[in-house]
């Protein structure tokens, strides 16, 4: 009696599939997708994907559980807090408040600190030991100490946290830019630049800015997630964004005294803080791999 051969399935194809999944071991595929699933399309979706105003609470629903614990309800997917507010709305609109301090914090911090990092490098002198010793002095005042005394002086605002930031972070770009620039303007094609009669200006711009932005680009990267860390770690300790906005932080801070009784309103903020950071990290990480001319080839 013949046996019947069987029929490869037409979809299964280990060598493709090995080839695949090595494909993408090359790339920060689970990165990108936390970032997207946890910190991009919630905030610029944020009013399409929340179920609720994040503002908006019952106190007949205050406290609710995760929709999976015995007694929580589909409405309210990750519970709710102690004022009936719905804890994913929160977190989706607490997404675009970390983002938007992110991207305007890296901007005004970054420009600044490139900026000066930039003519340090390039002139010397006296003016590249002042603006050393300015870098020194920020690097020495503790950030929770400068936090109290702005808030003190101008009260916590979204404006505060933006301001407070771009003081912390702006000295690490003008270290980094004066590093790559000292190295940079001792190249050939900038003294024939110089003897070109090409002004200050026209090279730092044209022909050092270019060459050091790959290494700023992946510094802009890996400072995204400090910022978010440093706001929510302002937030949680009340000189940051001010309630009832939602923020991680404050969010976290909201639970803090709840951690037993309901752990899910500090708990899921917290893991959207820890996860959004790490993914981060490990993004900005394989950017400097693939930006880094030195580190092609390792």
């Amino acid at each position: 009696m013949a046996t019947a051969v069987s029929q490869p399935v037409p979809w299964y194809n280990p060598p493709k599939i090995a080839r695949a999944v090595f494909q993408a071991r090359r790339y920060p595929v689970v990165p990108v997708a936390i970032l997207l699933f946890l910190l991009v399309i919630p905030a610029v979706f944020a009013p399409l994907v929340a179920p609720h105003d994040p503002l908006k609470g019952s106190l007949s629903k205050r406290l609710l559980p995760p929709v999976w614990a015995q007694g929580g309800s589909i409405e309210y997917p990750l519970g709710t807090d102690k004022m009936g507010r719905d804890l994913l709305s929160r977190m989706i609109y607490g997404a675009r408040v970390s983002l938007l301090v992110s991207f305007i914090t890296v901007f005004v911090g970054g420009s600044i600190g490139t900026a000066l990092g930039l003519m340090s490098g390039y002139f010397g002198g006296k003016l590249d030991t002042l603006i050393m010793r300015l870098v020194d002095i920020e690097l020495a005042i503790p950030t929770i100490l400068l936090a109290l005394v702005l808030v003190a002086a101008v009260g916590p605002s979204f404006g505060t946290v933006i301001l407070l930031i771009s003081l912390v972070i702006w000295t690490r770009y003008a270290r980094q830019a004066r590093a790559e620039t000292l190295t940079v303007k001792e190249q050939d094609f900038v003294a024939r630049a110089r003897v070109a009669g090409a002004s200050h200006t026209r090279i730092m711009l044209r022909y050092i800015f270019p060459n050091i932005v790959n290494t700023l680009v992946v510094l802009a990267t890996l400072q995204v997630g400090t910022i978010i860390l440093l706001e929510s770690t302002l937030s949680f300790l009340g000189v940051g964004i001010p309630r009832p906005t939602p923020a991680w932080g404050v969010m976290v801070a909201d639970g803090r005294e709840l951690i037993v009784t309901a752990w899910w309103v500090s708990m899921f903020p917290g893991l959207g803080i820890m996860l959004t950071v790490l993914s981060l990290n490990l993004f900005g990480d394989w950017l400097r791999d693939h930006l880094d001319p030195k580190l092609k080839h390792v």
